[in-house]
């Protein structure tokens, strides 16, 4: 309550806006994120994105797909110098070839929020465990700096988008209606977050699901990333 008897939020003592995100490596197991590179990464993205032969994994972004390397090529060297949205390039420390895109968008540091979008998983990426890395690397990164809230947003009917969200442990609050017009089209946009106060039992989850004595011969997890975020 405050002087006038009127319900307010909780005070936040020694509160201070955390840093924005710089652009450094994310160094994992499975996984690198690199800053994006047009000249580096361009043609390595292109080839993995053209496994995609029928365009899926554009549906619900509001560009893509391109025809031709070169009008892929100018989408990146557009974006690669900007600072929100940051894009990162994930690489596949296996193979050491470019198999994705991710970045930090909508930063706000005097509110401590973030959010992690504009993802691209090419078909090289999709249902992999460097895939999942990536997006642990990114939350982690999130909390260490000193952010309250890392947020998820996705079209309402991205259903794949969705069960990704519930995966890595992030929180259902809500639906925007008619929030977005992209691609001629209307979107209703569904809202997630991870807030700073969930992140260690979430992080504990992910540690342990990455923790090589998870995984068979085969390389496949034995135990899902929720069961152990339960048990951590």
């Amino acid at each position: 309550m405050n002087a006038l008897g009127q319900p307010v939020g909780p005070p936040l003592p020694g509160w201070a806006p955390p840093s924005r995100p710089s652009r450094t490596v994310l160094e994992g197991c499975h996984c690198r994120l690199a800053p994006l590179d047009a000249a580096i990464h361009a043609a390595a993205l292109h080839d993995a994105n053209s496994l995609d032969r029928e365009g899926r994994m554009w549906t619900y972004l509001p560009y893509g797909p391109f025809g031709s390397i070169g009008e892929f090529r100018a989408w990146l060297d557009a974006r690669e110098g900007s600072a929100d949205p940051l894009f990162f390039t994930i690489m596949d420390r296996a193979t050491g070839l470019a198999c994705g895109l991710a970045s930090y968008l909508r930063i706000e540091p005097a509110h401590g929020s973030i959010e992690i979008g504009h993802l691209q998983f090419s078909p090289r990426l999709q249902r992999t465990t460097a895939g999942t890395e990536a997006m642990y690397l990114m939350m982690k990164r999130v909390f260490e700096l000193g952010y309250r809230r890392c947020e998820w947003k996705c079209d309402a009917l991205n259903a794949a988008s969705r069960r990704a969200a519930d995966r890595l442990g992030f929180v259902f609050e809500g639906t925007f209606r008619q929030a977005v017009v992209y691609k001629g089209r209307s979107r209703d946009t569904a809202w997630y977050s991870v807030i700073a106060a969930e992140w260690p039992n979430l992080q504990a989850g992910f540690q342990r699901w990455l923790d090589p004595r998870n995984f068979d011969s085969a390389g496949r997890p034995i135990a899902s990333l929720a069961g152990l975020r339960v048990r951590a």
